[in-house]
């Protein structure tokens, strides 16, 4: 019991620190003006479902779905998630645990076979819906503006804040809706 409690301290001062020197590079840095969305890179990952894009920077956080080289899907983590850090000469990172467990992270929820409920980790009132579609291929729905659509990317404006609590303007989400393939899009604060 002793140790679990010493493990428990130890995980936590890790947190902390970790949100401190984030906390610390947000302050530091200079404010930056408004991306404008459109300039922003698309990511090319082969079996990318969706990515999320965001102020201060290019730096995108790519949603991919998680099979084996055998094309087994991986059914406790069906999506993996990652950055290509743009910023950074497009270098692929791994979230740290901060960023998977309070940030850009996904509960998953198996409902049945092929078909899971994804929320993030930060907002859990968008339901996601990973799902394999006719065509035999999985695919990340969403509703946007009130119809089922594919989603195939997320944009969110920060003006500010803190890195615990930050400025979201909006969040727009982009995608094609699923019966007609035509594009929808929808902002909403959250």
């Amino acid at each position: 019991m002793k140790n679990r409690s010493v493990k428990l301290v130890l995980v936590l001062v890790l947190v902390l620190v970790l949100a401190f020197i984030s906390l610390a590079r947000l302050q530091a840095a200079p404010a930056s003006p408004e991306i404008p969305q459109d300039t922003l890179p698309v990511p090319k990952v082969k079996n990318m479902l969706y990515y999320v894009q965001r102020d201060p920077n290019a730096n995108t956080v790519v949603y991919e779905l998680n099979q084996s080289a055998k094309g087994v899907l991986n059914e406790e983590e069906p999506v993996h998630v990652f950055w290509i850090r743009y910023a950074e000469g497009g270098e692929r990172k791994e979230l740290n645990y901060v960023q998977k467990k309070f940030a850009y992270g996904l509960n998953t929820k198996k409902l049945a076979k092929d078909n899971y409920e994804l929320k993030f980790v930060c907002y859990n009132k968008l339901a996601l819906h990973l799902r394999k579609a006719k065509d035999g291929n999985y695919h990340v729905y969403a509703k946007i503006n009130g119809q089922e659509a594919v989603l195939e990317r997320v944009f969110v404006r920060v003006e500010g804040g803190t890195f615990w609590v930050p400025n979201v303007l909006y969040v727009e989400l982009r995608g094609k809706n699923a019966a007609t393939g035509k594009p929808v899009t929808e902002r909403f604060k959250p």
